[in-house]
């Protein structure tokens, strides 16, 4: 009696109503529900099937409050965390933030808690996208931080990918250790997928370091198929599947940068498609004035002191000189502009005992001022000889730019929202179609609402394209976007090939696309 009850119970329950009950469990409950047979297991295997990722914006003042609405939306619907990235106000303490959410996801998932300048995601309540400055200002212009002012947490379920974070390490009075960076990505890479390059790459940087020359030595060290996004000066604490690579805190060693690294694994479950990550940029300067070539540079504090002369000219130029020619250059177009100089360099670069390259990159810098002898711009690495020319953020270029990230969105030409991407595996209707099932967005802390003058201009390429996939962002202190330059800015020279991975006013937009597997394909194409 006690077997034919077992049969009439779980046992014979139809494949129909287990993938029904199952797909109605949190994430809690649908992980244990996995482990319990291997039917179960195959239920929950067919419901989450794609990748999905999972998002969620929480505005109480209260952060604790806060933390535990953006966990419970995010982990309302079935998901196996692979990743999970967190945005957090000033209200918020970062270490207590990882902890959190790393006994709440599990000790093998690889967390990142950062903060810069303001969060942007989708109302746990509404899911309407929001942004959100982090800086809360009272009429008499003082900053209150005794508030949480938002919390984004994002976690993903990548199928065919696996996924870590790996850090760019200085031990103490030493230089960053940019070449065991690099190396650290390859071969965990090549453990993966047998392949050296990613899929892709999130990186997120100190507020006391410039990586901008690191990031240029990746660039060079990665296929151009290897997506490069992330935000280059903020706040952050991660925590990597591999306890090895946790040294953040130690009394040793700086952590300057750490890399959510996406590796396609080599052996994945059959019938599982491919995951792509597409980047798009909107850049928010103009160019103004002549070109310039340094002469005289001196570094001191990360700040260099430059002369420069006209490109062609012998005459030779300090700091206000060459400020008073772009002002005039100007003619008051913008009340109060603020001046970047973007530098062209041509390098020689080596990974480790690999030969040197000759590459050409390009570097923006702060104009600081100027006077009688120099001009001062944030930043070192700029050399005697090398060419630059003067940006000033510009709204109405940043307006033009968005556009044609809308329109180069929708030649993506994918065709769907984010409830197509949760359908259950084998959906003939989908088959072979490419699916958006969500995007990070990483803008300038300059492109807020004074810039532009109203809400949400940066947001509406992804939303107005697909519309209820899900969206997270940060306002950075600085853009890592990976991009080639644009056609009308090349030389004739080999200048093709030069790069430009650290922006300034920009937005990056990284867009996460699905295409599954044809039928009778039993293997990720690698």
């Amino acid at each position: 009696m006690g077997r034919r009850r077992e049969r009439g119970g779980v046992a014979s329950m139809s494949e129909d109503l287990l993938a029904n009950i199952v797909r109605r469990l949190p994430a809690t409950s649908f992980a244990a529900a996995a482990c319990v047979c291997t039917s179960w297991r195959r239920a929950c295997s067919q419901i989450l099937s794609r990748p999905k990722l999972a998002s969620a914006l929480s505005l109480n003042p209260s952060a604790p409050i806060a933390l535990q609405e953006v966990v419970d939306k995010v982990l309302s619907e079935p998901i196996f965390p692979h990743f999970a990235i967190v945005y957090a106000g000033l209200g918020f303490d970062l270490a207590v933030v990882l902890q959190y959410i790393s006994r709440k996801l599990g000790a093998r998932t690889p967390v990142i808690v950062t903060r810069d300048a303001g969060v942007i995601g989708m109302d746990a309540a509404t899911n309407e996208v929001k942004e959100v400055e982090l800086e809360d200002e009272s009429e008499d212009n003082e900053i209150h931080i005794d508030i949480a002012r938002g919390i984004v947490l994002t976690v993903g379920f990548v199928p065919g990918l696996k996924v870590d974070c790996i850090p760019l390490v200085r031990p103490a009075k030493e230089p960053a250790m940019v070449d065991k960076f690099i190396m650290d990505i390859r071969e965990y890479s090549t453990s993966i997928s047998g392949c050296a390059s990613p899929v892709g790459l999130i990186m997120f940087g100190d507020e006391s370091a410039d990586i901008k020359c690191f990031v240029e030595k990746l660039d060079i060290a990665m296929p151009v198929e290897t997506a490069i996004v992330g935000d280059e000066r903020g706040n952050f604490l991660y925590r990597s599947a591999n306890n090895l690579r946790n040294v953040h805190g130690s009394q040793k060693c700086h952590d300057d940068a750490v890399a959510l690294v996406f590796a396609k694994e080599r052996n994945s479950t059959p019938g599982v498609g491919e995951i792509r990550f597409h980047v798009a940029l909107s850049d928010g300067v103009s160019v103004v004035g002549p070109t310039y070539k340094a002469v005289s540079v001196r570094a001191r504090d990360d700040v260099t002191w430059l002369t420069a002369k006209r490109e062609g000219q012998a005459e030779i130029l300090d700091g206000e000189s060459i400020l008073n020619e772009i002002y005039g250059e100007m003619n008051n177009r913008i009340e109060f502009p603020e001046y970047y100089i973007r530098v062209t360099k041509r390098r020689k670069h080596a990974i480790g005992a690999e030969k040197a390259k000759l590459i050409t990159s390009l570097s923006f810098h702060l104009v600081r001022g100027g006077d009688e002898e120099y001009l001062y711009v944030d930043g070192a690495g700029i050399k005697t000889g090398d060419c630059f020319q003067f940006y000033y953020a510009n709204p109405a270029a940043a307006l033009t730019s968005r556009n044609d990230v809308t329109a180069s969105l929708r030649s993506l030409n994918l065709g769907c929202n984010s409830k197509s991407c949760y359908q259950v595996a084998g959906a003939a209707s989908n088959a072979g179609k490419s699916e958006v099932f969500g995007g990070l967005l990483f803008a300038c802390c300059g492109r807020r609402l004074f810039f532009f003058g109203r809400p949400n201009v940066d947001t509406s390429p992804f939303v107005e394209n697909f519309p209820g996939a899900p969206l997270a962002g940060i306002y950075c202190g600085g853009e890592i976007g990976r991009c080639s330059m644009r056609p009308e800015e090349q030389g004739s020279q080999g200048e093709s090939s030069t790069r430009c991975c650290c922006h300034v006013y920009s937005t990056v937009y990284l867009v996460m696309s699905y295409t599954p597997a044809r039928p009778g394909a039993t293997t990720l194409r690698g």
